[in-house]
């Protein structure tokens, strides 16, 4: 097998190719192939991680090759672009993938397996999406992770309070709001609340909490 994490590492080392050729052992079309496949996805740089294999180096740089077990490995770099398109999910690209796999007649991996190994590749190689957004467009609302401390003045009382985000991701103007809990009622409370800030509702509502009927609730509420 190429021993692709030398490959990478003399090249980091400013080593002529011949020179790498010669110190491993494989020809100089090998080395010349794997260092520009490497620098098409983002992996001329050293160190690597040392969970990066020898075995994973070759799938990420070869996605189409049928892996050891039988079965065609993603190509994860064209998944990674796709998934910056709107309306375009790995659920979509994952049937794409398997129609891929009974045209070339070879065996799909299972939609986690699918999903597992396009999120080692994003870790590994520190991929990064640009998301776009249009100004007033979308608003994420969630409870934060952590919850405050609020002091009763009168007897001294240790209470919880959960906090209320609401954000507009294109320009990160925030709005926040303390409840004493998260129940139905103060997770309406603070949407109409968020609403009467912001001066109006955004056409898009991103929630992690509620169901869409609530969030219905509060948008008519708050209109």
């Amino acid at each position: 097998m190429v021993n692709y994490r030398e490959i990478i590492r003399l090249k980091c080392l400013d080593r002529s190719k011949s020179q790498i050729a010669t110190s491993l052992r494989c020809s100089r079309n090998t080395v010349t192939e794997v260092c520009n496949l490497a620098e098409q996805k983002g992996l001329l740089t050293w160190p690597l991680s040392d969970e990066l294999t020898d075995t994973e180096i070759r799938n990420i740089l070869y996605p189409g090759r049928v892996t050891d077990s039988g079965r065609k490995m993603p190509d994860h770099a064209y998944i990674h672009k796709e998934l910056a398109k709107s309306g375009v999910t790995l659920t979509l690209l994952w049937s794409e993938y398997c129609e891929q796999c009974e045209a070339e007649k070879a065996i799909p991996y299972q939609y986690t397996q699918f999903c597992d190994h396009y999120k080692a590749f994003v870790y590994k190689t520190k991929a990064t999406m640009r998301i776009k957004r249009k100004p007033g467009e979308l608003l994420e609302v969630d409870w934060a992770g952590k919850t405050l401390t609020v002091t009763d003045q009168i007897t001294g009382e240790d209470i919880k309070a959960y906090v209320f985000v609401a954000t507009l991701p294109c320009s990160l103007y925030s709005y926040a709001e303390a409840f004493p809990s998260m129940v139905t009622e103060n997770w309406i409370t603070a949407h109409i609340h968020a609403y009467q800030f912001f001066g109006g509702a955004t056409r898009i509502l991103v929630s992690d909490y509620a169901a869409e009927m609530i969030i219905g609730d509060a948008y008519s509420k708050a209109v």
